[in-house]
């Protein structure tokens, strides 16, 4: 029979939800470049391996992975905070004025928090929640980075992106299960020391003058949804694909002579399969790929190249933006119980980063550029059968020599290049209920 939620469960629902929101608001600053500007892994648990997750629901955060498996992992509760590193620079070479190098890492520490809840309705049924950051086009430049040009005041952006994400899992019989997610979403944006690019008259920069940068933050929200299966298909091997859909944003109102489409910045769509292999009763290994959109969002994928062409400066329909490459991401964990009250983890996570040389000038505000990950994980089973969980990643240094003609000659020619090496630390807490 079916077991529909009381309105006790719908209660807790909602009051978590307005929690999770809450406390995501309150952290400011997050950032999360390692696949792009796509966290590594969801899941404290996940990011120990790698960021695996397709084929393994191992918490709650399944649901920011792949939402078929939140019926696998039964009534539970997960709370984690991740602190994340990054260190980025940038550097101009042959351009018009003497050459120079820049630090962006006037702010560099920043942490991240997860949240997540399941109730299984009935055996075959679940309905749960995920609360989660994301984001990761972040630099703080103390010395403008763009000062040879006119630029003035410190240099930098910060995007930052927050997930709620409402999940209904059910299980088609033994061995196979489907979940789906409606991902409520909640984006801020702000730009400094871009006032090279917020000019007009001939060859204008913006269509938008006077919306460009120093405009504090701006919000927009959205909606999307993700949709998953996971399937046993031998008592050793486990099969899983997830889909989410591109989420359409608000206009970033304020920045709207920045971005194209007159402020859009939408997340773009992404998908993959994976497999989870139990090897030996005790060790586990999976593995994830994935494929990021990033070129079919406007603001994200035009290219630099744009902002020459008559009818489209910044701001404008099809107007210039950061020029990236859609990502294919590989994720490789393994995990091995140590004993009943300690598993170890391991992964390695590689994704061609997404920034062309020829599109380096204004990446230098987002240097995404970072592509092999190397994961460890561990979470103890305390005495109450509750968990704590932690994770570490580093990421290693990449950097992104820019074509001879990255800087456009209307901005003096020559060629900037970028560089990013990250780390972080996480710790979760879990618990069956």
């Amino acid at each position: 029979n079916i077991i529909f939620p009381d309105r006790k469960l719908i209660m807790n629902s909602k009051i978590l939800a307005s929690a999770c929101a809450a406390a995501l608001l309150a952290l400011p600053g997050m950032a999360s470049a390692t696949n792009g500007y796509f966290s590594h892994g969801y899941g404290i648990k996940s990011k120990g391996m790698g960021g695996v997750g397709i084929a393994l629901p191992q918490d709650t955060l399944a649901a920011a992975i792949n939402p078929a498996g939140m019926v696998q992992v039964g009534n539970r509760l997960d709370a984690g905070l991740d602190w994340f590193h990054p260190v980025r620079g940038s550097e101009i070479r042959g351009n018009a004025f003497p050459d120079a190098d820049y630090d962006g890492n006037n702010k560099k520490d920043f942490f991240i928090p997860e949240f997540g809840y399941n109730r299984m309705l009935n055996e075959q049924m679940s309905l749960g929640i995920a609360a989660y950051g994301n984001g990761g086009m972040n630099s703080d430049y103390a010395v403008n980075s763009f000062d040879r040009f006119g630029g003035t005041g410190s240099s930098g952006v910060n995007l930052e992106q927050m997930f709620i994400s409402p999940t209904f899992a059910m299980k088609l019989n033994q061995n196979h299960a489907v979940g789906v997610s409606l991902n409520l979403a909640y984006q801020r944006f702000s730009a400094k020391g871009m006032g090279p690019f917020d000019m007009t008259g001939p060859g204008q920069a913006s269509a938008y003058p006077g919306s460009v940068t120093n405009n504090g933050t701006d919000a927009a929200t959205g909606w999307g949804v993700r949709v998953g299966w996971s399937g046993q298909i031998t008592p050793e091997l486990t099969l899983g694909a997830t889909y989410q859909s591109k989420t359409s944003m608000s206009k970033l109102d304020k920045y709207k002579g920045l971005f194209a489409e007159q402020g859009g910045m939408d997340i773009p769509e992404n998908y993959g399969v994976g497999m989870a292999f139990k090897a030996t009763p005790k060790l586990t290994v999976a593995a994830d790929v994935v494929r990021i959109n990033y070129a079919d969002i406007k603001s994200v994928g035009n290219t630099i190249s744009n902002m020459n062409v008559l009818g489209n400066p910044l701001g404008s329909d099809n107007g210039p933006g950061y020029g990236w490459d859609d990502m294919t991401v590989y994720k490789l964990g393994a995990n091995y119980e140590v004993s009943k009250n300690l598993v170890v983890r391991a992964g390695y996570n590689h994704g061609q980063q997404p920034v062309p040389s020829s599109e380096t000038f204004l990446n230098i505000l987002s240097p995404g550029v970072v592509e092999d990950h190397v994961t460890l994980g561990a979470t103890w089973t305390l005495s109450n059968k509750s968990e704590v969980s932690v994770s570490y990643m580093h990421a290693f240094k990449k950097t992104v020599q820019g074509s001879s003609t990255s800087i456009p000659a209307n901005y003096g020619g020559g060629s900037a290049s970028l560089y990013m090496y990250q780390d972080s630390l996480g710790i979760a807490y879990g618990m069956k209920m």
